[in-house]
């Protein structure tokens, strides 16, 4: 009885989120009001130790050779960010023949070369400065580079080549074949803090090319798949419910995801439908980042700024016309304020202690102005 006095009288519940595919328990026994349900480890990602920091300006030369920077005069020292290679690439760019693929030598398992792209963006030249410091602007810019390295990386010729390899056997997305290797997918994600994953405290975010489509990515398009053979709709265009809503902008929708992987995650929705974040305008990208960068403050203020992650859950590189009427983009935005324990490795099933209706009601009543 205690238990669900504490849960306000909430049963668990299982939900099945279509977009996802996966299924979450909720568990409102585990957690106390969501209210208290904050970072016990808040984070200061920004000590002062500029001096020695190889993002800060001035201290370009200890960084891995720069793709570009903006604005793009080399000989201008002050640049607003700056696109580099990752100096401990988790992928290798520089793999001669990217597309052979063998089998094990000694286990029933398939074996690729490590070719792919994996970048930095440094957001900000000044080292206090977080992204949720800067103006919807400035996050327009970032996203804007992501989207020129986007397209640059498509253009190389070996992925060009396997992207046309691939179409010509008319394989599906999801697939992967020994004598077309490659699905290319581009993932953009963001640690802030040290338990997040992040190794540097300077403002600065990733993108991670690889040679295929993960399995939660694969997991995705299935479930969108899926709801869309059922009823002839799209997912993500379909998600509707007050009780789910944040925050609003005039291209995009800010909402606790029906069955949340994680407390407090947020999902920052565009409106009108798109498979790919590189389609967006630059109009659409200050309007994206002045609500990223709402979102980011309420949950700062509302719980303890805690360490977080964001992911650009885009589309992989090549989908079909079929495919595009289903595959809707979304920014996924997660709170770091539990562990994941054996169960959720062992079964993918997560268990969530708070009900995203009260993680949004939580979050709509944080009273900031979304700046323009």
């Amino acid at each position: 009885m205690a238990s669900q006095h504490q849960s306000g009288g909430r049963s668990p519940e299982l939900r099945h989120d279509p977009v996802t595919n996966r299924w979450v328990i909720f568990s409102p026994a585990r957690a106390k009001r969501p209210t208290d349900f904050k970072s016990k480890n808040p984070q200061n990602p920004n000590p002062n130790n500029n001096s020695s920091c190889p993002f800060c300006i001035g201290n370009e030369h200890e960084c891995a050779p720069e793709i570009f920077r903006v604005p793009p005069d080399l000989n201008d020292p002050n640049w607003k960010l700056r696109v580099i290679e990752n100096l401990y690439p988790a992928l290798s760019r520089n793999l001669e023949c990217p597309c052979e693929e063998k089998q094990g030598m000694e286990f029933p398992g398939r074996v690729i070369g490590g070719f792919g792209f994996h970048d930095v963006v440094i957001e900000n030249p000044v080292h206090s400065v977080q992204l949720s410091d800067m103006e919807p602007r400035e996050i327009g810019e970032v996203f804007l580079a992501y989207k020129k390295r986007i397209q640059q990386i498509l253009s190389v010729q070996s992925i060009k080549y396997v992207q046309q390899n691939k179409l010509s056997y008319g394989l599906s997305f999801s697939c992967l074949s020994i004598t077309t290797v490659f699905a290319f997918h581009l993932k953009v994600f963001k640690n802030h803090g040290v338990s997040a994953g992040a190794s540097m405290s300077h403002s600065h975010s990733q993108i991670l090319a690889l040679p295929v489509i993960p399995s939660s990515v694969s997991a995705r398009l299935e479930g969108m798949k899926e709801y869309f053979e059922k009823t002839g709709k799209c997912s993500l265009c379909e998600v509707r419910a007050k009780e789910l809503l944040i925050d609003e902008s005039s291209h995009f929708i800010s909402i606790a995801p029906f069955a949340a992987t994680f407390p407090f995650e947020i999902w920052i929705i565009p409106r009108v439908h798109s498979s790919h974040f590189h389609e967006l305008d630059f109009e659409k990208m200050v309007d994206l980042g002045g609500l990223l960068k709402l979102m980011l403050r309420k949950i700062s203020l509302q719980l303890n700024n805690p360490p977080f992650n964001f992911m650009i859950q885009t589309s992989p590189v090549q989908v079909k016309e079929s495919e595009s009427c289903y595959t809707h983009w979304f920014l996924q935005i997660v709170p770091q304020l539990s562990g994941v324990g054996g169960f959720e490795i062992g079964t993918g099933c997560y268990i969530n202690p708070v009900f995203p209706e009260d993680a949004a009601k939580v979050m709509r009543e944080v009273n900031l102005p979304m700046q323009d």
